[in-house]
């Protein structure tokens, strides 16, 4: 009777964990109808390389009102994977935000934003090489945080934002089981807490001034999260322990593919889920998010190092492959600790497509975190490349009963 009870125990929570991880039928018989041999191993281990995808077909009514059905492959909230750049996403939208909030004359995305700095760790930043006129801004950051992933920049909207700011402000859209607490830098939990002081000038006038803010909210992190077998420590010392991801930041593929359609298509959410952005805001963010960095002067990038597919996961990211001029990729990418991490809208205007993809994955066979040796080249951006392209595949031979108007997306990137 005992060994009968424990019998059906064991496999009770068995089902309670399967059947918090999400998959369509469809998507998964199409990747393993489509996928090479490479994909089709990856495909096989999922708890080895903690895949999720969700992807998003979108159909247009005779209106051109878009209408969305999410496609899921192995989607579990509780399947952690570290969101790294990823987060760069609501924390751009979080800045354009609060520049409407504050509502202050002559303050805008181009003001010079001087960074000052009032704690242990703080940085000051009062000049910028890369901008036309040598200064900071809200907007030359978030340019510099779509073109190519910049963490600084990061770091400098993170800190006008505030770290309390942020979660007040997800929380109540949602987002509940979003954490934002860390900046990219080598910062303990209570310093990433205190954010600097922040002054805008123009022409040497004050416009507006910030003072330090420290953010006094709790965060839940009684669900504890471990990853491989060891890590490297700041000493570069080799513990033999899995890496404790639980104080990380955290952010659900389905929340980071939520945000995306909200800025996207802001009409679709409801309007408690939407950011609080302008028609210029969303222009200036389509810009960004889809162009090259060859396609800007200022920043000016080396494209040998940053070349166009740099932050393009699926289709693109090997380098090599020329991106046809009809299509456009608006995304958000991330990769750290052995996790790839992309969130697209693809738009083929040749074509009349357009669909999304989001999807995550972690490649680390040795176990070992934060010694920089992933198979990123080897399995990760192969494993994106070819999603993407099985996908858009199928995309083409998928009959739509409205040919969409994709004007809206369309960007003359030489203004």
């Amino acid at each position: 009777m005992r060994s009968c009870l424990l019998f059906l125990l064991f496999y009770s929570h068995l089902f309670i964990v399967q059947a918090q991880s999400r998959t369509d039928t469809m998507l998964q018989n199409l990747l393993q109808r489509e996928g090479s041999p490479a994909l089709k191993h990856i495909l096989q281990y999922p708890d080895s390389f903690r895949y999720q995808l969700i992807y998003t077909q979108i159909d247009r009514d005779a209106d051109n009102t878009p209408h969305f059905k999410n496609y899921y492959l192995e989607v579990d909230a509780n399947k952690y994977f570290n969101p790294a750049s990823t987060v760069k996403l609501p924390i751009a939208l979080l800045a354009l935000e609060k520049l409407h909030e504050l509502n202050i004359p002559r303050l805008t995305g181009n003001t010079p934003m001087l960074t000052d700095s009032a704690w242990r760790g703080q940085v000051k930043v009062y000049t910028d090489s890369t901008a036309q006129n040598g200064l900071p801004s809200i907007y030359h950051y978030i340019k510099q945080v779509f073109l190519i992933s910049d963490n600084d920049a990061y770091n400098r909207l993170y800190e006008f934002v505030g770290q309390q700011r942020i979660h007040e402000r997800l929380w109540a859209m949602g987002y509940k089981d979003v954490r934002i607490v860390r900046r990219f830098m080598p910062l303990t939990e209570e310093e990433n807490r205190h954010t600097n002081p922040i002054r805008f000038v123009a022409n040497g006038e004050l416009i507006y001034e910030q003072p330090a803010a420290y953010d006094t909210l709790s965060f839940d992190y009684s669900r504890q999260v471990t990853i491989g077998v060891g890590y490297l420590d700041r000493d570069d010392k080799l513990v033999f322990l899995p890496m404790d991801f639980t104080r990380h930041n955290n952010l659900p593929l389905t929340g980071l593919q939520h945000m995306l359609q909200s800025v996207l298509f802001p009409a679709s959410v409801p309007a408690k889920e939407r950011f609080n952005l302008t028609k210029d805001d969303y222009r200036f963010l389509y810009r960004y998010m889809s162009q090259y960095p060859s396609e800007t002067s200022w920043p000016k990038y080396d494209t040998t190092e940053y070349y166009n597919s740099f932050t393009k996961f699926f289709f693109f990211k090997d380098g090599k492959q020329n991106i046809p001029p009809y299509i456009r990729v608006f995304n958000k990418a991330g990769w750290s600790y052995g996790f790839l991490t992309d969130a697209a809208y693809v738009v083929d205007f040749k074509n009349s497509i357009e669909f999304m993809l989001t999807g995550n994955l972690y490649v680390n066979r040795d176990g070992i975190l934060n010694d920089n040796k992933y198979e990123y080249e080897g399995d990760g951006y192969p494993f994106f490349k070819e999603v993407g392209e099985i996908i858009y595949k199928y995309e083409l031979q998928r009959r739509r009963k409205y040919k969409p108007n994709l004007r809206n997306f369309s960007i003359n990137y030489k203004e």
